[in-house]
């Protein structure tokens, strides 16, 4: 054990000696490592940073739900998309979610959502292009929705479609002041008056649109529809139906699709007039494109770890030419091939994960300056931490494999008589 710890420590020393006796041969050798390493941690964490926000606004559209709407939300499989066809649909509608809650074993929850813009007023303040949203009694079952300050809408609310509802935390600043003082307090916006019940917690910026509830004023169904037409052709009516627990959605599109055919009256003939978007579809084409941004970052780093491990191999050439007599002696009073040969490798490594640890100093500071202007943190995980040291002690070995063998090879009479 103490052998071993003295072949690791002298394998250090002698890594530190050389990059202060070489230090421009070996920092420009060092460099290729640290942007290797760079791009490799670089690409890995903010892509997974990016990749996680991505999937967390997915989730935020609901887990496992299918949302019923005249829209297909992929593109068409040859990138054709026929909108021609889908406009013409009718909408869903409001009644339809009873009838689905009647006939479906598999939907647990099912709601309507319809939604508008208007610009909000109270008495001196106005907030523009504010999303008002038409909700049924299970939306806040199928989404999180976290109420700062207040209380969400409450069933009899729903019943009655009292002239009441949540705003965002946004709209709340923008007019009140603050989300503590919206409460009770009446909002105006074309021509309706709505009191604030609740304040939705601060969401933040979504990437996948869905729902904005930093700016929002969420309304019951009945309230909203005393005020617009929710049959209008142009309106954004859905239906969402989220599964029981351990029902696939595989299985809840066939139960949809058989129901929504016989609400409509179709006969065995006739095309779907309604499209049933799964939204886990979207987390496995994100996983998918992410995937291959990782292959791209890989691509990119390979070049430069390959250039960083010839530097080092130069530097490990190098040093065994300039310590052949010391080789020699080592040799001569016992020291054994594989002695030789592991204090080579160990120094090959270290100078590689030097060079790593400089690739990760640049990560740190990337991270840092990225956290502070993009709207979600840039987070290096441990698991990439130990990926990029595990590269270094790999690069490491192959670098110094070659040339730590013919140090272990050498004869050492010869070594010794050597300059």
């Amino acid at each position: 054990m103490l052998k071993t710890l003295s072949i690791f420590w002298n394998s250090f020393k002698l890594s530190v000696q050389e990059l202060n006796n070489n230090k421009l041969r070996s920092s420009l050798s060092l460099i290729g490592i640290a942007f290797g390493i760079f791009c490799i941690i670089g690409v890995l964490a903010t892509v997974g940073s990016l990749e996680s926000k991505v999937q967390s606004d997915i989730n935020a559209l609901g887990s496992n739900t299918i949302y019923i709407d005249k829209w297909e939300y992929g593109g068409g499989d040859d990138g054709d998309y026929p909108w021609w066809k889908y406009i013409n649909r009718p909408l869903p509608k409001y009644d339809e979610v009873s009838f689905i809650k009647q006939k479906s074993t598999l939907a647990k929850h099912v709601c309507y959502f319809n939604s508008t813009n208007a610009n909000a007023t109270y008495k001196n303040n106005q907030y523009n292009n504010v999303g008002i949203y038409c909700v049924s009694e299970d939306f806040a079952e199928m989404q999180t929705i976290e109420i700062s300050n207040g209380r969400y809408l409450n069933a009899t609310e729903f019943i009655r479609g009292n002239a009441v509802g949540v705003i965002g935390n946004e709209i709340a600043i923008q007019l009140f002041g603050s989300p503590e003082k919206a409460i009770d307090k009446t909002v105006t916006f074309d021509g309706k008056k709505v009191v604030v019940t609740g304040v939705i917690k601060k969401q933040g910026q979504s990437f996948v649109g869905g729902f904005d509830y930093d700016h929002c004023i969420l309304l019951s169904y009945r309230y909203y529809a005393s005020i617009y037409d929710v049959n209008g052709k142009y309106t954004d009516a859905k239906i969402l139906v989220n599964a029981q627990d351990n029902v696939p959605t595989a299985a809840l599109i066939d139960d949809l699709k058989g129901i929504m055919r016989a609400q409509r009256r179709l006969s065995p003939t006739d095309e779907d007039n309604f499209a049933l978007n799964d939204i886990n579809n979207f987390s496995k084409q994100v996983s998918g494109f992410f995937g291959q941004v990782n292959v791209g970052g890989w691509a990119i780093a390979g070049l430069s770890l390959i250039v960083g491990l010839f530097g080092v191999a130069n530097i490990m050439f190098v040093t065994v030419r300039e310590r052949t007599s010391q080789i020699g002696l080592k040799k001569a009073i016992g020291a054994k091939k594989r002695t030789i040969l592991t204090e080579f490798l160990l120094e090959s490594a270290f100078l590689c994960i030097i060079g790593g640890l400089m690739g990760v100093l640049m990560v740190w500071l990337l991270a840092l300056g990225l956290s502070s202007v993009l709207p979600f943190p840039i987070v290096v995980s441990p698991n990439i931490i130990t990926l990029a040291f595990t590269l270094c002690v790999v690069l490491g070995v192959l670098s110094g494999i070659i040339p730590a063998s013919i140090a272990a090879k050498m004869d050492p009479v010869v070594a010794i008589r050597s300059k």
